[in-house]
């Protein structure tokens, strides 16, 4: 009789064991699905943010290169027609003939005149690459960061220089619109006093040159960026 209740004992306590083994299987397994879907679901959160960030990065920073490169575009036709008209002044400046003079008058003035839009409109798409950079901060990775400083950096001095050359090419048109030909001493003289005018031209052509060198400074800087360390 004893034997057989202990077998009995023995039977209930294993199917009591089996029980909380299956219910312990079941609880952990429950416990381990919430885990998973909670991770599931910050995970993919997690996912789209990276997506969102990483597609209004793109965005933003391809409009601001678009911008960058009519900048730069309009700053090379600007170079292209100051540097003609300042040649062509120096031309005339010092030429010997009056027929000569003229021509080269014209074209100093036609030049400098052709430079002047060019200038102002690359001034204000410097002016507005450097808001779209800026704003380009707000949505990108810490490691974009100094990046992204530099091309503030750059097409902030970009606006600065484009608006010096503007000054430089009025300044240069009008000196060269008050040149004359003298032909009692065979050489060419102003209308009036341009000593002003030549003073702000020379200080317009000083500043930009030393801003012209930062700015190449800081172009260099970019060309040669390392996004990611060389050794992986």
């Amino acid at each position: 009789m004893a034997r057989e209740f202990d077998r009995n004992m023995f039977v209930m306590l294993l199917a009591v064991m089996v029980g909380v083994i299956i219910i312990t299987y079941f609880v952990a397994d429950i416990v381990n699905r919430s885990k998973m879907e909670t991770l599931t679901t910050q995970y993919e959160g997690e996912i789209t943010t990276v997506k969102f960030k990483s597609k209004n990065f793109t965005s933003h920073f391809l409009k601001s290169s678009v911008v960058l490169d009519q900048a730069r575009e309009d700053r090379a036709f600007g170079n292209y027609h100051f540097d003609l008209g300042f040649l062509w002044y120096r031309s005339a400046l010092a030429e010997k003939n009056s027929s000569l003079m003229d021509l080269y008058k014209l074209r100093g003035i036609d030049n400098c005149t052709n430079a002047m839009p060019y200038y102002y409109n690359s001034h204000l798409n410097f002016e507005e690459a450097q808001g779209y950079f800026d704003d380009t901060k707000s949505c990108a990775d810490e490691e974009y960061l100094n990046m992204l400083d530099l091309y503030v950096n750059l097409t902030g001095l970009g606006s600065q220089l484009t608006m010096l050359r503007y000054n430089a090419s009025r300044y240069l048109m009008y000196l060269t619109e008050n040149l004359t030909f003298d032909a009692g001493t065979n050489s060419v003289e102003y209308l009036v006093n341009v000593s002003g005018l030549l003073g702000l031209f020379d200080a317009a052509m000083a500043a930009y040159g030393g801003m012209a060198q930062e700015y190449e400074e800081i172009q260099d800087e970019i060309d040669e960026y390392e996004f990611f360390e060389e050794e992986r």
